[in-house]
């Protein structure tokens, strides 16, 4: 199974987009699995306020456990503006009023799963068993 399809599987078993994006990234990140669902539990819907997409936080999440503070920084940025570059914005409640409601989160989960994997290759950061 492909990254984009494993992380729209764990949307369909109820786990929010944050933590589908970082679960979808633990060949990158090492995190154990419990560990990092509860680490991304509070940033679906946009921290449950509907502001920054949860597909971003968890995203960031991610390239953080591979990157220096400066580096996160940077790479969190790359992920805005491709994010927005995609789906025209970066608020939950702006791309759920765009896109027609919850239902269309798979979408932005898949880019958001495949997107963190593509800035982590292209910085140089390969999954954990290819090092």
């Amino acid at each position: 199974m492909n990254r984009e399809d494993y992380a729209r599987q764990l949307h369909g078993q109820g786990f929010n987009c944050a933590q589908c994006v970082l679960l979808s990234s633990e060949d990158y990140t090492g995190l154990d699995r419990e560990i990092a669902a509860k680490v991304a539990c509070g940033f679906g819907g946009g921290v449950r306020s509907g502001e920054i997409c949860g597909c971003i936080s968890g995203g960031v999440m991610a390239l953080g456990t591979r990157s220096t503070q400066t580096e996160t920084a940077e790479l969190a940025k790359e992920m805005v503006a491709a994010f927005r570059e995609e789906f025209g914005c970066v608020r939950c409640d702006d791309l759920q009023q765009k896109y027609g409601g919850k239902s269309n989160c798979n979408n932005m989960i898949a880019f958001g799963a495949s997107l963190t994997a593509q800035i982590m290759e292209q910085h140089g950061k390969h999954p954990l068993e290819q090092e």
